[in-house]
């Protein structure tokens, strides 16, 4: 499989799953307020944010799809799921953990406290869910068929 393959095949992904997990978000938001912060500034709050629901879908996304990634390929000579793919999946996971967080945390600190409409994060949502899945997809399956 060459790399323009894998990066195609990485961007259907990412659409994807972009698309579903927007959507799968729209039906968790709570629609009786009509808006929701992106994020909040203390750590011990109980309000919903955007990025607080973006942050574990990213990780378990990360988790999940290198396995999934790892199981739908084939190939000639294909390393042990565990410890190599597991152990692959696991740093993904805290890769995502580590960039939203970020991300969230300095948008916080240079943009302050922002609210937006619920359909604008849902949207927020699955973005951040397509980039996770196309990095993901595409890390896992070159590692695979390509090499390091």
């Amino acid at each position: 499989m060459l790399l323009t393959e894998i990066k195609k095949g990485a961007a259907i992904n990412g659409v994807a799953n972009a698309v579903i997990n927007g959507i799968i978000n729209w039906f968790l938001l709570d629609k009786t307020q009509p808006t929701v912060l992106l994020t909040d500034d203390h750590i011990s709050s109980t309000a919903h944010t955007v990025f607080a629901g973006a942050v574990p879908l990213a990780v378990s996304l990360a988790f999940i799809l290198t396995s999934i990634a790892f199981f739908q390929t084939k190939t000639q000579i294909k390393p042990p799921y565990f410890p190599t793919v597991f152990g692959k999946a696991l740093k993904h996971s805290v890769y995502a953990f580590g960039l939203v967080t970020i991300f969230a945390i300095l948008l916080h600190r240079f943009a302050g406290s922002i609210e937006v409409n619920l359909p604008v994060a849902a949207i927020i949502a699955g973005i951040i869910a397509g980039i996770v899945a196309a990095i993901v997809d595409y890390e896992t399956k070159k590692t695979l068929l390509v090499g390091n």
